[in-house]
């Protein structure tokens, strides 16, 4: 045997699969694996000699984190695009993650993404983008075309991507309230059928978001029968997850159902004070489909806390036409009133953040233009002015172009405990990167926050448990073929870290502290991280599955 590349030396190695640790050595070499029983490679051996060691005595070595929910399109491609001084975050953003020892984002979810679109709409997909992921990363046609772009702009960590139904819509029918005509359809399907051929890893949903509201039920079962040939899963932010989550599960059930695809719920929980503790109704339910054969799993963040566009807050109808037809609206004080009603009163099928919670749980996170208006809530921001908060929030997103991100302090923690603590429930992060302001700490802190708070000082999961959650499940249900787990030949994305004190940093007042106890970071054999700082190197590419 040749000497490795890379061997990391006394670890207890958790290796993805759930099973318990138990000490070896790694061996990297051509960006694969090769699994060594403890002092099988002793210093020195000719036959086991290594380019660089990495020594994990006191540590784990466990697979690379696979972030299943992200909103990381664009945050690589922002340099890339020219946007000047405003984006001088960037590089603290893309980093966040890897930091945090996840080796490969899932992006595309909520059903925004970076493509699909017919040519002609791209234009004014690109604007929209803007507006989604806080500055100008383009707008694609295809899968291949984005994978494209990213090849160009090197990055520290692998990249797949869901295909998003609102994208979708957007780039075939534009950002209107109306059904999709049939032929609309068929080019949604065959634009969608053709990403999936080129690797894109499914189809998500955000039916609570605009234009994807705006679909039916059968809209969404035609685009999920697509998934299902390629044998991809369907992947949805529910139509409501407050006081109707209950029956917006049976529609996404109905839906993988109808289409064969496999059922995959972001981010589960139960929010608004109307729904608080109905995880004890919506868990039991996805185990007996479990149970029946079903193919549905979830995932879920360790925070109580979710983070959204301002626009979101407003009733479906006012996003009708997308941002100039909603900044007319706002500046129109007959239609202000009549969103303070729906507010008040309720929209049928309509989530209602606000009405569920108030405007006091709803916190600015970015106002580019209004910077002090960040880490305050709008009710605190009317109260100050003296003002109504629907006048505040439509003032602020005329004012700021529509391009303001939420926290929203919606959930209570026996929920996401229980979630957590679901066996087919794995961590995705639902991170925001979106430059300025102060973005939801989850973004740099998810994964230490699982390990050191819900494995180390609560006891909510075992160690190896919460790893086959971060890892191996994770890579089973996106296909990632090969990741996931530590053995023979698999790709060598790896983590060391110390489980006496791996811990979050992120805070809502400072989110992108990194993390503690990560000591390494193995993205293809290369180390990405070492001691807690990014080495430069830059091996993570576009998966395309």
């Amino acid at each position: 045997m040749s000497g490795f590349d890379l061997l990391i030396r006394g670890g207890l190695l958790v290796d993805g699969t759930g099973r318990p640790g138990r000490p070896a050595d790694v061996g990297v070499t051509a960006g694969r694996v090769t699994v060594l029983a403890p002092g099988e490679a002793p210093a020195g051996s000719a036959a086991h000699s290594a380019a660089e060691v990495v020594d994990a005595r006191g540590q784990v070595v466990s697979p690379g984190f696979v972030d299943v929910h992200t909103h990381s399109d664009g945050v690589t491609l922002l340099g890339a695009e020219g946007g000047g001084s405003a984006l001088v975050r960037a590089p603290v953003l893309v980093r966040a993650s890897v930091l945090q020892g996840v080796t490969t984002e899932i992006c595309g979810n909520c059903g925004s993404g970076l493509f699909p679109s017919l040519p002609e709409r791209l234009p004014a997909m690109r604007a929209e983008t803007r507006i989604t992921f806080g500055g100008d990363v383009g707008a694609y046609a295809n899968f291949a075309s984005f994978a494209a772009a990213h090849a160009g702009v090197p990055r520290a960590n692998h990249l797949a991507s869901l295909v998003g139904h609102g994208t979708l819509r957007a780039g075939v029918l534009g950002p209107v309230d109306r059904p999709a005509r049939p032929g609309e359809l068929r080019t949604m399907c065959a634009l969608l059928d053709a990403c999936l051929a080129q690797g894109a890893a499914g189809l998500s949903t955000g039916l609570i978001y605009t234009p994807g509201s705006y679909a039916g039920t059968d809209e969404v079962v035609a685009l999920a029968a697509v998934a299902a040939r390629h044998g991809k899963p369907y992947v949805t932010h529910l139509r409501d997850e407050m006081s109707r989550v209950e029956e917006a599960l049976e529609e996404a059930v109905e839906i993988s159902r109808r289409s064969g695809a496999a059922l995959h719920v972001s981010h589960h929980k139960t929010a608004g004070r109307y729904a608080w503790g109905r995880t004890e109704r919506t868990l039991p339910r996805i185990a007996a489909l479990r149970a029946e054969g079903m193919d549905v799993t979830c995932d879920v963040y360790p925070y109580t806390a979710g983070s959204t566009a301002l626009s979101a807050m407003l009733p479906p109808w006012a996003n009708d036409g997308g941002l100039g037809a909603l900044t007319a609206r706002l500046g129109d004080p007959a239609q202000r009133d009549r969103m303070r009603r729906a507010i008040a009163e309720g929209v049928p099928g309509w989530e209602n953040t606000v009405g569920n919670g108030g405007w006091d749980r709803i916190s600015v996170a970015c106002a580019p233009r209004h910077p002090q208006t960040e880490g305050r809530t709008i009710a605190d921001l009317a109260a100050s002015a003296g003002a109504d908060p629907l006048d505040v929030a439509a003032d602020l997103l005329v004012a700021e172009a529509g391009e303001v991100t939420i926290i929203s302090h919606s959930m209570v923690e026996e929920d996401v405990r229980r979630v957590l603590a679901a066996p087919y429930a794995m961590i995705g992060s639902d991170g925001v990167p979106k430059p300025g302001g102060r973005p939801h700490p989850r973004w740099a802190g998810t994964f230490p926050r699982v390990l050191g708070r819900y494995v180390r000082e609560l006891g909510l999961l075992r160690l190896e448990e919460a790893v086959h959650k971060m890892t191996g499940m994770a890579a089973a249900r996106f296909g990632l073929t090969g990741r996931g787990v530590i053995r023979d030949g698999a790709h060598a994305d790896l983590v060391v870290f110390d489980p006496a004190t791996v811990a979050d940093r992120a805070t809502f007042t400072d989110p992108l502290l990194p993390p503690a106890g990560i000591g390494a970071v193995v993205v293809a054999g290369a180390v990405v991280v070492r001691d807690g700082e990014e080495t430069g190197a830059r091996p993570g590419k576009v998966l395309a599955l």
